[in-house]
Order: structure tokens, then C-alpha cells, then sequence
């Protein structure tokens, strides 16, 4: 049951995807340390320079022979007006003040260059390539696939997912509603787009040809076997590694994450302009009441930067974006080994106890 289709394809021994979490948290000892255990270690590269880019590449194979992968945001084409921008501004001044950082700062918009990040990821040819908010050009994808990288979407509903396969990835992330971070949505009429895992990898399953990986609220064994029971070839976990020995994670935020329970989690635009997953802040419930229009994705998350460093700085964890999923009770502060050794040793538990109630129901019958 664990040994999939897709892991033959990825190299790896089990069917465990470390989520690529941008920002900061996925280390190059995490990646190598989830590589090392028989995983797959993603990076999350969206932010990052192609210079830095490649030294945390090269980095990362100075610590792992064994696959991993590295995970880029789809640029969007974001437009705003000045005046929803100066009102933004004005309102976010008095979080400044609050931190003693200075108000109305210039505000640098600039992404990395998606095109110079895809180079750098073929002239590395790293194993594994996954993309968040969108569909690369078939272009991009053919690339990657000539010299042998494997592809992989995000889709947070059926069409998305449909989309993804007729552009030619190789495997789908169906993130259900429950994942923390960024919500992967790209068709602009499905705003949320927030169907919980369990339902969405079925279908996603019966709609595809190719291999589907489950995202959201997976924790440990049991929903690792859930997962491929629901015809998954593999999960993808971000959570359960947060507060892991190697995560990046501020201190403070992995004691949020350690402290915090089921309902602590809420979607919010406040800290990027885009949907993600967080553990509710005082600035998440504020900005809900908030009278203006949120400026779209990269502009509001350039427009927050500087209130969530100096949180970060002063170890104030109510105005940093704590992003998580709804499995919060389950997080441990282990090593990322450990907790891939954990999961897989759960997952084999529960599946031994499945094949002896399935032996002893065809006795009865």
C-alpha cells in the first residue's frame, strides 16, 4: 500500500512530501533531514533571489544525496489603485507606531523573476518541481520535463485539478481546506474554494489520470492511511514539521503552534492579500473589520513586511503571520526524522490492524 506509482517515480522510500513553506520555516536541514528519513523535503523558493536560489540548492545537496524539491508561486498580474493603497497605508501607520518602526515607508513591490527562477532550477536540474497559484506555460512545464524533472500542480477544486493535467504536470497536490498557508486557488470565479480534503481528493481521484498527492490536516499515520485509502498516492505535510527541531520557524511562533488547538486556525487576506490559513492574531481580527478594500497579492504582503519583521524582532506573535492547518493538537517539536519515522510506523501499525479485522471478517463470512 505504500509503495506507489509515484514514489517509484520520485526515488524515495515513503510516501511523505515535506510542504515547501515559503518564508522561511523549510531550512535546508529540514529538507535534507525529511530526504534523509525516506521522504521528500520541498523548498519554498517564491521569495528567494535565483543567486540564493542556487547557494541554498547547492546547500541542500551538501546535506541529502536523496531527492527533494523545490516549490515556486505562479505569478499573477496584480493592479491597485493609489488611493486604496495611501488608505492602507494610513491604517497599517498606527500598527507601526504601536511597534516603533517608522510610518508611511516606500513600499517595494518587485517579485523575483519567475523566468530567472525556472533557469536556475534547469541548470540545477533538481528532481522535483512544484508550483503554487497557477499553471506555468506548457513552455515552463516541457522544460522541466526534458531533463527529467518531475512536475507537480496545486489544485483546490476538481476544474483546477483538470486544468493541471491537460497543461501536462506529472502529479497534482489537492489541498483541502484544513492546510495552512497560502490557499493554492487559481480560477478567479472560485474565491476560496475551501472543500476539506477528505472530499476533495476523491474526486479529484476519479476526475484525473495522473497521481494525486493529499493535502491538509494530515498529521501522522492515521492520516497518512486515510489518504491512500481515499486513493491518494501520497500526502503532503506542512503542519506536523513547523515546530520540528529543524524548522526555521520563529521560537515564538513554534510555541504558538505547540500551544494552539483545532479552532485557533481562521482564512485571512490581512497579512498578503491572498487567502491563507493562520492562527488567529489580534491583527488578522482587526483587519476583519477593516472598511477598506485588502490590496491584492504581492502588494499587501509587501505592504506588511515591515509591521511583521519588527513583530518578529520584538517577539510579538500578534502581529506575525502564524500560518497553519487545523491539525494543530497533533504537532510535536521532534526532529523531522523522527516524525517521518513516527508516521511511517503508525501508518504500518494501522494498516496490520486493518489486514487482521479484514481476515477475521472473512472468517465470519
Amino acid at each position: 500500500m505504500f509503495e506507489t506509482d509515484l514514489i517509484r517515480r520520485l526515488n524515495i522510500q515513503f510516501p511523505i512530501i515535506q510542504a515547501p513553506m515559503a518564508g522561511g520555516p523549510a531550512t535546508s536541514k529540514l529538507i535534507a533531514e525529511v530526504s534523509n528519513a525516506g521522504g521528500l523535503g520541498s523548498l519554498g523558493a517564491a521569495y528567494l533571489t535565483p543567486e540564493t536560489l542556487r547557494s541554498t540548492i547547492q546547500e541542500i545537496r551538501q546535506l541529502t544525496k536523496q531527492p527533494f524539491g523545490v516549490n515556486l508561486f505562479v505569478p499573477e498580474d496584480a493592479t491597485e489603485s493609489q488611493a486604496t493603497i495611501e488608505k492602507m497605508t494610513a491604517y497599517l501607520n498606527k500598527y507601526r507606531t504601536e511597534l516603533g518602526i517608522k510610518e508611511n515607508p516606500s513600499i517595494n513591490i518587485a517579485t523575483e523573476s519567475f523566468e530567472e527562477q525556472v533557469q536556475v532550477l534547469i541548470e540545477e536540474k533538481v528532481p522535483v518541481v512544484s508550483f503554487t497559484f497557477g499553471i506555468p506555460s506548457k513552455e515552463v512545464i516541457q522544460a522541466l520535463k526534458n531533463q527529467g524533472t518531475l512536475v507537480i500542480g496545486t489544485a483546490t477544486i476538481v476544474e483546477e485539478a483538470k486544468q493541471l493535467e491537460s497543461a501536462g504536470v506529472d502529479a497534482i497536490v489537492a489541498q483541502g481546506s484544513e492546510a495552512g498557508g497560502h490557499r493554492g486557488t487559481f480560477l478567479s470565479n472560485k474565491a476560496d474554494s475551501l472543500i476539506g480534503t477528505m472530499a476533495l481528493v476523491p474526486q479529484i481521484v476519479d476526475q484525473v489520470s495522473i497521481p494525486v498527492i493529499a493535502s491538509g490536516g494530515i498529521m501522522d499515520g492515521r492520516g497518512l492511511v486515510a489518504s491512500l485509502t481515499l486513493g491518494a498516492s501520497a500526502v503532503q505535510m506542512g503542519t506536523a514539521f513547523l515546530a520540528s527541531v529543524e524548522s526555521g520557524a520563529h521560537r515564538v511562533y513554534k510555541l504558538t503552534i505547540l500551544s494552539a488547538n483545532e479552532d485557533s486556525t481562521a482564512i485571512t487576506r490581512a497579512y498578503s492579500g491572498k487567502a491563507a490559513r493562520g492562527i488567529q492574531t489580534t491583527f488578522m481580527q482587526e483587519m476583519d473589520q477593516y472598511a477598506g478594500a485588502i490590496p491584492a497579492f504581492p502588494i499587501q504582503n509587501a505592504m506588511t513586511r515591515d509591521i511583521r519583521q519588527a513583530a518578529a524582532k520584538t517577539n510579538n506573535p500578534e502581529y506575525m503571520s502564524l500560518w497553519a492547518g487545523q491539525g494543530l493538537r497533533l504537532a510535536t517539536d521532534h526532529s523531522a526524522g523522527a516524525i517521518v519515522k513516527q508516521t511511517m510506523s503508525q501508518a504500518h501499525a494501522l494498516l496490520g490492524n486493518m489486514l487482521k479485522l479484514k481476515d477475521k471478517s472473512e472468517e465470519i463470512l
